[in-house]
């Protein structure tokens, strides 16, 4: 492997584990914070990549808006859907068994895998990058980069660093770290659990259905994607600590590097070392790599 194609895989695993963090931040943040095991976070992922795809003729032609514009309005509809089921359906499951909240979640994935079959099909679609970032940089005398991975890379690592800012050094934040902690204290003080929780539930899907309109023009669009995202993302909760966004972050990075160097050196067991990666730092550090925070 020469100098060139080391960088660009560099690039490639940065890329993917900073948009696998975006995604499992949200669970993070539910799963830690909220108590809910929610089997339908990958769902959130997949309606980001289809409102890319179904927003942007609508956005684009009554608005005289372009791909930002459709994020915006997308990131807005799934603040308000996430409100909506928590409302409906999570502000029930806090006091649940375990098994309780996966049916739910379960039930949830099947409805909205139907919806998405009802409204938009089955065929696998693409979705056009914005003129802006369909470029590409070079990279030695042969290979470039696509400017728009940079631009994803960028668009999760500020997001990183806005989640972090909330979380340590704001009232909002100290009041979600403390509600994680002891609900009953927060609820004695005079704080509105209810309404922190379905801040916090609707900003995880928020993040979820962003991760999946800035990845629909990387990776298409297609039914059942939120399903093998689902998987990766408790793998990256499990190995950076129930709960902890430095976890999830320090995670996801080590699995975007694995599995991508993974793929190009062991082809053949590529779909197996994330998994052993999550064995052996559980072997070492049970409780994942950082607490919660």
């Amino acid at each position: 492997m020469d100098l060139t194609t080391f960088l660009i895989q560099c690039l490639n695993s940065l890329q993917y584990g900073l948009l696998l963090f975006l995604v499992a931040s949200g669970l993070s943040l539910i799963f830690g914070i909220m108590g809910v095991i929610n089997l339908a976070h990958g769902s959130f992922y997949m309606m980001g990549s289809y409102m890319a795809y179904a927003l942007a003729p609508i956005v684009g032609s009554s608005f005289g808006g372009g791909f930002f514009a459709t994020l915006l309005v997308g990131v807005l509809l799934a603040v308000l859907l996430g409100y909506l089921l928590e409302w409906a359906f999570f502000s029930f499951l806090y006091e649940r068994e375990h098994l309780q909240q996966v049916l739910m979640t379960y039930g949830l994935i099947l409805v909205f895998e139907e919806l998405r079959s009802l409204l938009v099909g089955d065929d696998v679609h693409g979705v056009a990058m914005p003129e802006l970032l369909a470029g590409s940089l070079p990279l030695g005398e042969l290979m470039t980069y696509p400017v728009y991975r940079l631009f994803v890379s960028g668009v999760c690592l500020l997001l990183a660093l806005g989640m972090y800012f909330v979380f340590t050094r704001t009232r909002l934040g100290m009041m979600i770290r403390a509600g994680s902690s002891n609900r009953e204290m927060v609820q004695s003080l005079g704080i509105d659990i209810k309404f922190l929780y379905r801040v916090v539930f609707a900003a995880g899907v928020a993040i979820a259905v962003l991760a999946g309109m800035v990845a629909a023009p990387v990776s298409s669009v297609y039914p059942g994607m939120g399903n093998s995202v689902l998987i990766l993302c408790f793998v990256v909760v499990v190995i950076g600590g129930i709960g902890s966004i430095r976890g999830a972050l320090a995670a996801s990075l080590l699995i975007g590097l694995v599995d991508t160097f993974g793929k190009v050196l062991l082809p053949q067991a590529s779909g197996v070392l994330v998994y052993l990666l999550m064995a052996l730092i559980l072997l070492w550090k049970p409780d994942g790599l950082f607490k919660a925070g």
